[in-house]
Protein backbone atom coordinates (compact mmCIF):
# COMPACT_ATOMS: atom_id res chain seq x y z
CA UNK A 1 0.00 0.00 0.00
CA UNK A 2 1.08 3.55 -0.71
CA UNK A 3 0.27 6.56 1.48
CA UNK A 4 -0.80 9.67 -0.41
CA UNK A 5 -1.13 13.06 1.29
CA UNK A 6 -3.81 15.16 -0.38
CA UNK A 7 -2.61 18.38 -1.99
CA UNK A 8 -4.71 21.34 -3.02
CA UNK A 9 -6.54 20.48 -6.27
CA UNK A 10 -6.35 16.70 -5.81
CA UNK A 11 -9.39 14.67 -6.78
CA UNK A 12 -9.86 10.97 -6.14
CA UNK A 13 -10.07 9.74 -9.72
CA UNK A 14 -6.80 11.47 -10.62
CA UNK A 15 -5.09 9.98 -7.55
CA UNK A 16 -6.35 6.51 -8.51
CA UNK A 17 -5.19 7.00 -12.08
CA UNK A 18 -1.76 8.21 -10.97
CA UNK A 19 -1.15 5.15 -8.78
CA UNK A 20 -2.88 2.80 -11.27
CA UNK A 21 -5.19 1.82 -8.39
CA UNK A 22 -8.85 0.88 -8.17
CA UNK A 23 -10.88 3.85 -6.94
CA UNK A 24 -13.34 1.67 -5.01
CA UNK A 25 -10.46 0.01 -3.15
CA UNK A 26 -9.23 3.44 -2.10
CA UNK A 27 -12.70 4.40 -0.85
CA UNK A 28 -12.97 1.16 1.12
CA UNK A 29 -9.47 1.25 2.65
CA UNK A 30 -10.04 4.79 3.92
CA UNK A 31 -13.75 4.56 4.79
CA UNK A 32 -14.25 7.81 2.89
CA UNK A 33 -17.60 9.38 3.88
CA UNK A 34 -17.77 11.49 0.70
CA UNK A 35 -15.44 10.34 -2.13
CA UNK A 36 -16.20 13.58 -3.96
CA UNK A 37 -14.51 15.63 -1.24
CA UNK A 38 -10.94 15.45 -0.01
CA UNK A 39 -9.26 17.59 2.64
CA UNK A 40 -5.88 19.20 2.12
CA UNK A 41 -3.37 17.33 4.28
CA UNK A 42 -5.53 14.22 4.56
CA UNK A 43 -3.63 10.93 4.22
CA UNK A 44 -5.02 8.22 1.96
CA UNK A 45 -4.07 4.57 1.78
CA UNK A 46 -3.66 3.48 -1.84
CA UNK A 47 -4.05 -0.29 -2.29
CA UNK A 48 -2.40 -1.35 -5.52
CA UNK A 49 -0.85 -4.39 -7.15
CA UNK A 50 1.75 -2.12 -8.71
CA UNK A 51 5.07 -1.81 -6.85
CA UNK A 52 6.49 1.10 -8.81
CA UNK A 53 6.38 4.82 -8.05
CA UNK A 54 6.93 7.79 -10.34
CA UNK A 55 8.90 10.64 -8.76
CA UNK A 56 7.02 13.92 -8.52
CA UNK A 57 8.11 17.51 -7.87
CA UNK A 58 9.07 17.95 -4.22
CA UNK A 59 9.76 14.25 -3.62
CA UNK A 60 12.80 13.13 -1.67
CA UNK A 61 14.11 9.61 -1.12
CA UNK A 62 13.11 9.91 2.56
CA UNK A 63 9.53 10.98 1.76
CA UNK A 64 9.07 8.21 -0.80
CA UNK A 65 10.51 5.57 1.52
CA UNK A 66 8.34 6.72 4.44
CA UNK A 67 5.14 6.74 2.40
CA UNK A 68 5.80 3.16 1.30
CA UNK A 69 6.91 1.79 4.65
CA UNK A 70 10.44 0.92 3.51
CA UNK A 71 13.89 2.18 4.47
CA UNK A 72 15.77 4.70 2.35
CA UNK A 73 18.65 2.24 2.15
CA UNK A 74 16.45 -0.53 0.74
CA UNK A 75 14.81 1.89 -1.73
CA UNK A 76 18.18 3.07 -3.05
CA UNK A 77 19.60 -0.47 -3.21
CA UNK A 78 16.58 -1.78 -5.13
CA UNK A 79 16.96 0.96 -7.73
CA UNK A 80 20.82 0.96 -7.88
CA UNK A 81 20.92 4.61 -6.82
CA UNK A 82 24.16 5.75 -5.17
CA UNK A 83 23.18 9.34 -4.38
CA UNK A 84 19.69 9.96 -2.93
CA UNK A 85 19.87 13.57 -4.19
CA UNK A 86 19.94 12.38 -7.82
CA UNK A 87 16.19 11.69 -8.12
CA UNK A 88 14.42 13.46 -10.98
CA UNK A 89 10.78 14.16 -11.80
CA UNK A 90 9.28 11.37 -13.87
CA UNK A 91 11.80 8.77 -12.72
CA UNK A 92 10.16 5.38 -12.11
CA UNK A 93 11.28 3.66 -8.92
CA UNK A 94 10.71 0.06 -7.91
CA UNK A 95 9.47 -0.19 -4.35
CA UNK A 96 11.15 -3.14 -2.61
CA UNK A 97 8.80 -5.83 -1.36
CA UNK A 98 10.20 -8.30 1.15
CA UNK A 99 8.84 -10.86 3.60
CA UNK A 100 6.62 -9.39 6.28
CA UNK A 101 7.67 -9.84 9.92
CA UNK A 102 5.36 -11.93 12.09
CA UNK A 103 4.07 -10.26 15.26
CA UNK A 104 1.47 -10.82 17.94
CA UNK A 105 -1.42 -8.36 18.25
CA UNK A 106 -3.58 -7.83 21.31
CA UNK A 107 -6.66 -5.62 21.53
CA UNK A 108 -8.45 -4.55 24.68
CA UNK A 109 -12.18 -4.08 24.28
CA UNK A 110 -14.48 -2.13 26.54
CA UNK A 111 -17.40 -3.12 24.29
CA UNK A 112 -19.04 -6.09 26.02
CA UNK A 113 -22.18 -8.19 25.79
CA UNK A 114 -23.62 -8.95 22.35
CA UNK A 115 -22.35 -5.58 21.11
CA UNK A 116 -18.85 -7.08 21.17
CA UNK A 117 -19.62 -9.68 18.51
CA UNK A 118 -19.47 -7.47 15.37
CA UNK A 119 -16.57 -5.46 16.81
CA UNK A 120 -14.46 -8.59 17.34
CA UNK A 121 -15.60 -10.27 14.13
CA UNK A 122 -14.56 -7.30 12.00
CA UNK A 123 -10.87 -7.50 12.96
CA UNK A 124 -10.58 -11.03 14.38
CA UNK A 125 -8.29 -12.24 11.61
CA UNK A 126 -5.78 -9.56 12.65
CA UNK A 127 -5.66 -10.41 16.37
CA UNK A 128 -3.64 -12.88 18.37
CA UNK A 129 -5.32 -12.01 21.68
CA UNK A 130 -8.57 -10.35 22.73
CA UNK A 131 -8.76 -8.81 26.21
CA UNK A 132 -12.22 -7.85 27.48
CA UNK A 133 -11.76 -5.00 29.94
CA UNK A 134 -11.89 -5.67 32.89
CA UNK A 135 -12.52 -7.56 36.16
CA UNK A 136 -12.27 -5.16 39.11
CA UNK A 137 -10.42 -6.55 42.13
CA UNK A 138 -12.10 -5.94 45.50
CA UNK A 139 -10.35 -5.56 48.87
CA UNK A 140 -11.39 -9.07 49.91
CA UNK A 141 -9.98 -10.69 46.76
CA UNK A 142 -13.32 -11.07 45.02
CA UNK A 143 -13.85 -9.96 41.41
CA UNK A 144 -16.62 -7.79 40.00
CA UNK A 145 -17.88 -9.83 37.00
CA UNK A 146 -18.27 -8.50 33.47
CA UNK A 147 -20.47 -9.58 30.56
CA UNK A 148 -17.67 -11.14 28.52
CA UNK A 149 -19.11 -14.44 27.25
CA UNK A 150 -20.08 -13.15 23.80
CA UNK A 151 -16.68 -11.50 23.26
CA UNK A 152 -14.86 -14.67 24.32
CA UNK A 153 -17.01 -16.84 22.05
CA UNK A 154 -16.45 -14.60 19.04
CA UNK A 155 -12.71 -14.47 19.75
CA UNK A 156 -12.46 -18.26 19.80
CA UNK A 157 -14.54 -18.49 16.61
CA UNK A 158 -11.95 -16.25 14.92
CA UNK A 159 -8.93 -18.14 16.21
CA UNK A 160 -8.14 -15.42 18.76
CA UNK A 161 -6.88 -16.27 22.25
CA UNK A 162 -9.05 -14.73 24.99
CA UNK A 163 -7.01 -13.04 27.74
CA UNK A 164 -8.61 -12.11 31.06
CA UNK A 165 -7.89 -8.64 32.48
CA UNK A 166 -7.86 -7.67 36.17
CA UNK A 167 -7.60 -4.09 37.44
CA UNK A 168 -7.50 -2.33 40.79
CA UNK A 169 -8.98 0.98 39.65
CA UNK A 170 -12.08 2.55 38.15
CA UNK A 171 -12.61 5.74 36.16
CA UNK A 172 -13.18 7.62 39.43
CA UNK A 173 -10.86 5.70 41.81
CA UNK A 174 -7.08 5.47 41.39
CA UNK A 175 -6.90 2.11 43.18
CA UNK A 176 -3.81 2.50 45.36
CA UNK A 177 -5.73 1.66 48.55
CA UNK A 178 -7.25 -1.51 47.06
CA UNK A 179 -3.81 -2.62 45.88
CA UNK A 180 -2.31 -1.91 49.31
CA UNK A 181 -4.90 -4.02 51.15
CA UNK A 182 -4.73 -6.90 48.66
CA UNK A 183 -1.01 -7.13 48.04
CA UNK A 184 -0.03 -7.13 51.70
CA UNK A 185 -2.46 -9.85 52.84
CA UNK A 186 -1.41 -13.40 51.87
CA UNK A 187 -4.89 -14.76 52.53
CA UNK A 188 -6.49 -12.17 50.23
CA UNK A 189 -3.86 -12.85 47.55
CA UNK A 190 -4.67 -16.57 47.73
CA UNK A 191 -8.40 -15.83 47.49
CA UNK A 192 -7.83 -13.54 44.51
CA UNK A 193 -5.72 -16.13 42.69
CA UNK A 194 -8.34 -18.81 43.33
CA UNK A 195 -11.02 -16.51 41.90
CA UNK A 196 -8.88 -15.74 38.85
CA UNK A 197 -8.26 -19.40 38.11
CA UNK A 198 -11.91 -20.29 38.65
CA UNK A 199 -13.06 -17.52 36.32
CA UNK A 200 -10.55 -18.44 33.63
CA UNK A 201 -11.65 -22.07 33.66
CA UNK A 202 -15.35 -21.19 33.69
CA UNK A 203 -15.11 -18.62 30.88
CA UNK A 204 -12.52 -20.23 28.61
CA UNK A 205 -9.71 -17.72 29.09
CA UNK A 206 -6.22 -18.96 28.23
CA UNK A 207 -4.18 -16.15 29.77
CA UNK A 208 -4.27 -13.23 32.21
CA UNK A 209 -3.29 -9.58 32.00
CA UNK A 210 -2.53 -7.90 35.34
CA UNK A 211 -3.16 -4.16 35.13
CA UNK A 212 -2.57 -2.70 38.59
CA UNK A 213 -2.04 1.06 38.37
CA UNK A 214 -1.28 3.78 40.95
CA UNK A 215 0.29 1.19 43.27
CA UNK A 216 2.00 2.89 46.23
CA UNK A 217 5.81 3.04 45.92
CA UNK A 218 6.17 1.20 49.24
CA UNK A 219 4.14 -1.67 47.76
CA UNK A 220 6.54 -2.20 44.85
CA UNK A 221 8.05 -5.43 46.19
CA UNK A 222 4.68 -6.71 47.34
CA UNK A 223 3.41 -6.14 43.78
CA UNK A 224 6.42 -7.97 42.30
CA UNK A 225 5.79 -10.87 44.69
CA UNK A 226 2.11 -10.96 43.71
CA UNK A 227 2.99 -11.10 40.01
CA UNK A 228 5.52 -13.87 40.60
CA UNK A 229 3.24 -16.03 42.74
CA UNK A 230 0.38 -15.52 40.27
CA UNK A 231 2.61 -16.52 37.34
CA UNK A 232 3.73 -19.64 39.19
CA UNK A 233 0.16 -20.69 40.03
CA UNK A 234 -1.21 -19.98 36.56
CA UNK A 235 1.68 -21.70 34.79
CA UNK A 236 0.88 -24.80 36.84
CA UNK A 237 -2.67 -24.59 35.45
CA UNK A 238 -1.45 -24.17 31.86
CA UNK A 239 -2.17 -20.42 31.57
CA UNK A 240 0.13 -17.55 30.53
CA UNK A 241 0.42 -14.17 32.29
CA UNK A 242 1.11 -10.69 30.95
CA UNK A 243 1.31 -7.35 32.75
CA UNK A 244 0.50 -3.78 31.74
CA UNK A 245 3.19 -1.19 32.49
CA UNK A 246 3.15 2.60 32.64
CA UNK A 247 5.42 4.28 30.06
CA UNK A 248 8.65 4.81 32.01
CA UNK A 249 11.75 6.61 30.76
CA UNK A 250 14.13 5.30 33.43
CA UNK A 251 14.23 3.12 36.51
CA UNK A 252 14.02 6.04 38.94
CA UNK A 253 11.09 7.88 37.38
CA UNK A 254 8.97 9.52 40.08
CA UNK A 255 5.20 9.56 40.29
CA UNK A 256 2.47 7.30 41.64
CA UNK A 257 1.79 5.87 38.19
CA UNK A 258 5.41 4.77 37.68
CA UNK A 259 7.36 3.92 40.82
CA UNK A 260 5.84 0.50 41.62
CA UNK A 261 6.14 -0.69 38.01
CA UNK A 262 9.45 -2.53 38.07
CA UNK A 263 10.46 -3.06 34.44
CA UNK A 264 13.29 -5.56 35.09
CA UNK A 265 11.12 -7.66 37.45
CA UNK A 266 8.18 -7.71 35.03
CA UNK A 267 10.49 -8.57 32.16
CA UNK A 268 11.88 -11.51 34.12
CA UNK A 269 8.63 -12.82 35.62
CA UNK A 270 5.84 -12.25 33.09
CA UNK A 271 5.44 -14.11 29.80
CA UNK A 272 5.14 -10.73 28.11
CA UNK A 273 4.31 -7.12 28.93
CA UNK A 274 2.06 -4.44 27.45
CA UNK A 275 3.66 -1.00 27.47
CA UNK A 276 0.93 1.61 27.80
CA UNK A 277 2.63 3.99 25.39
CA UNK A 278 -0.23 6.45 25.05
CA UNK A 279 -2.06 9.19 26.95
CA UNK A 280 0.53 11.94 26.67
CA UNK A 281 -2.37 13.94 25.29
CA UNK A 282 -4.70 12.94 28.13
CA UNK A 283 -8.23 14.22 28.46
CA UNK A 284 -7.41 16.53 31.38
CA UNK A 285 -4.25 17.96 29.89
CA UNK A 286 -3.35 20.44 27.18
CA UNK A 287 -3.94 19.49 23.53
CA UNK A 288 -1.12 17.41 22.08
CA UNK A 289 -0.53 14.10 20.33
CA UNK A 290 -1.97 11.20 22.34
CA UNK A 291 0.79 8.74 21.44
CA UNK A 292 3.66 10.78 19.93
CA UNK A 293 6.33 8.59 18.37
CA UNK A 294 9.19 10.62 19.84
CA UNK A 295 7.87 9.91 23.37
CA UNK A 296 7.18 6.25 22.56
CA UNK A 297 10.76 5.82 21.37
CA UNK A 298 12.09 7.28 24.62
CA UNK A 299 10.12 4.63 26.53
CA UNK A 300 11.33 1.88 24.19
CA UNK A 301 14.93 3.04 24.51
CA UNK A 302 14.73 2.29 28.23
CA UNK A 303 12.45 -0.75 28.05
CA UNK A 304 14.63 -2.79 25.69
CA UNK A 305 17.59 -2.46 28.06
CA UNK A 306 15.78 -4.30 30.88
CA UNK A 307 13.01 -6.32 29.20
CA UNK A 308 13.63 -8.87 26.41
CA UNK A 309 12.42 -7.41 23.12
CA UNK A 310 10.45 -10.59 22.38
CA UNK A 311 8.38 -9.92 25.51
CA UNK A 312 7.26 -6.38 24.61
CA UNK A 313 3.90 -5.43 23.08
CA UNK A 314 3.93 -1.71 22.26
CA UNK A 315 0.69 0.08 23.12
CA UNK A 316 -1.20 1.96 20.39
CA UNK A 317 -4.33 3.98 21.06
CA UNK A 318 -6.89 4.14 18.25
CA UNK A 319 -9.04 7.04 19.37
CA UNK A 320 -8.92 10.82 18.98
CA UNK A 321 -9.43 13.81 21.28
CA UNK A 322 -11.17 17.13 20.72
CA UNK A 323 -10.08 20.01 22.97
CA UNK A 324 -11.91 23.32 23.32
CA UNK A 325 -9.59 26.33 23.12
CA UNK A 326 -8.20 28.15 24.94
CA UNK A 327 -7.31 25.28 27.27
CA UNK A 328 -8.05 25.93 30.93
CA UNK A 329 -6.99 23.66 33.82
CA UNK A 330 -9.90 21.52 34.94
CA UNK A 331 -11.56 21.16 31.57
CA UNK A 332 -11.63 17.80 29.80
CA UNK A 333 -11.21 16.97 26.14
CA UNK A 334 -13.83 14.84 24.40
CA UNK A 335 -12.66 11.35 23.43
CA UNK A 336 -13.99 10.34 20.00
CA UNK A 337 -13.25 7.82 17.27
CA UNK A 338 -10.88 8.65 14.45
CA UNK A 339 -13.73 8.39 11.97
CA UNK A 340 -15.70 10.93 14.03
CA UNK A 341 -12.64 13.20 14.03
CA UNK A 342 -12.58 13.05 10.24
CA UNK A 343 -16.31 13.73 10.10
CA UNK A 344 -15.71 16.93 12.09
CA UNK A 345 -12.84 17.89 9.81
CA UNK A 346 -15.11 17.44 6.80
CA UNK A 347 -17.97 19.33 8.43
CA UNK A 348 -15.72 22.36 8.96
CA UNK A 349 -13.57 21.94 5.84
CA UNK A 350 -10.50 21.85 8.07
CA UNK A 351 -6.99 21.54 6.70
CA UNK A 352 -5.14 18.60 8.22
CA UNK A 353 -1.80 19.54 9.77
CA UNK A 354 0.97 17.08 10.65
CA UNK A 355 3.48 17.22 13.50
CA UNK A 356 6.56 15.48 12.10
CA UNK A 357 8.27 15.24 15.51
CA UNK A 358 5.30 13.50 17.12
CA UNK A 359 4.35 11.85 13.80
CA UNK A 360 0.73 12.74 14.47
CA UNK A 361 -2.00 14.63 12.57
CA UNK A 362 -4.21 17.37 13.99
CA UNK A 363 -6.56 20.11 12.87
CA UNK A 364 -8.41 23.13 14.23
CA UNK A 365 -11.96 24.31 13.64
CA UNK A 366 -14.55 26.70 15.03
CA UNK A 367 -17.94 25.31 16.04
CA UNK A 368 -21.36 26.84 15.49
CA UNK A 369 -21.18 28.72 18.80
CA UNK A 370 -17.87 30.34 17.94
CA UNK A 371 -15.71 28.07 20.12
CA UNK A 372 -12.28 27.13 18.78
CA UNK A 373 -11.27 23.46 18.85
CA UNK A 374 -8.08 21.46 18.36
CA UNK A 375 -8.31 17.77 17.45
CA UNK A 376 -5.45 15.26 17.62
CA UNK A 377 -6.00 11.89 16.01
CA UNK A 378 -4.25 9.11 14.08
CA UNK A 379 -3.96 8.46 10.37
CA UNK A 380 -2.10 6.18 7.97
CA UNK A 381 1.15 8.13 8.41
CA UNK A 382 1.11 7.99 12.21
CA UNK A 383 0.13 4.32 12.17
CA UNK A 384 3.00 3.53 9.78
CA UNK A 385 5.42 5.37 12.09
CA UNK A 386 4.37 3.11 14.96
CA UNK A 387 4.60 -0.02 12.84
CA UNK A 388 8.10 1.05 11.80
CA UNK A 389 9.05 1.38 15.49
CA UNK A 390 7.87 -2.19 16.16
CA UNK A 391 10.10 -3.39 13.33
CA UNK A 392 13.10 -1.25 14.23
CA UNK A 393 13.08 -2.28 17.90
CA UNK A 394 12.36 -5.94 17.09
CA UNK A 395 9.36 -6.12 19.41
CA UNK A 396 6.95 -8.99 20.03
CA UNK A 397 4.07 -6.91 18.68
CA UNK A 398 1.32 -4.37 19.30
CA UNK A 399 -1.46 -3.93 21.86
CA UNK A 400 -4.43 -1.76 20.91
CA UNK A 401 -6.63 0.31 23.15
CA UNK A 402 -9.30 -0.20 22.29
CA UNK A 403 -11.81 -1.89 20.03
CA UNK A 404 -14.98 0.12 19.55
CA UNK A 405 -13.26 3.16 18.03
CA UNK A 406 -13.43 2.63 14.24
CA UNK A 407 -10.12 3.22 12.42
CA UNK A 408 -10.33 1.51 9.04
CA UNK A 409 -6.94 2.66 7.76
CA UNK A 410 -5.13 1.06 10.69
CA UNK A 411 -6.35 -2.47 10.04
CA UNK A 412 -5.62 -2.37 6.31
CA UNK A 413 -2.15 -1.01 6.97
CA UNK A 414 -1.48 -3.51 9.78
CA UNK A 415 -2.16 -6.40 7.40
CA UNK A 416 0.07 -4.78 4.78
CA UNK A 417 3.00 -4.52 7.23
CA UNK A 418 2.83 -7.75 9.19
CA UNK A 419 1.78 -11.37 9.31
CA UNK A 420 -0.28 -11.82 12.47
CA UNK A 421 0.62 -14.79 14.61
CA UNK A 422 -2.19 -17.15 15.58
CA UNK A 423 -1.68 -19.43 18.56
Amino acid sequence: MFIHVVQRGDVLWRIADYYKADINSIIEANALPDPGRLLVGQSLLIPTENNTYTVRAGDTAWKIAQSHGVTVQDLLWENKILNPDNLYVGQELVIPVGPKPEIEVNAFTYILGQDAVPVVSEVGDLLTYLTPFAYLVQEDGSLVPIDDEAAIGEAIANGVVPMMSIVNFTVNTAGENVANKVLNNPDVVNTLQNNIIGTMKDKGYQGLNIDFEYVLPEDREAYNNFIESTVNRLHNEGFFVSTSLAPKLNADQRGLLYEAHDYPANGRIADFVVLMTYEWGWRGGQPRAISPINEIERVLDYAVTVIPRNKILMGFQIYARDWTLPFEPGQEAETISIEEAMNRAYAHNAQIQYDYVAQSPYFRYTDGEGNAHEVWFEDARSAQAKFDAVKEYGLRGISYWGLGYPFTQNWALLADNFDIKKL
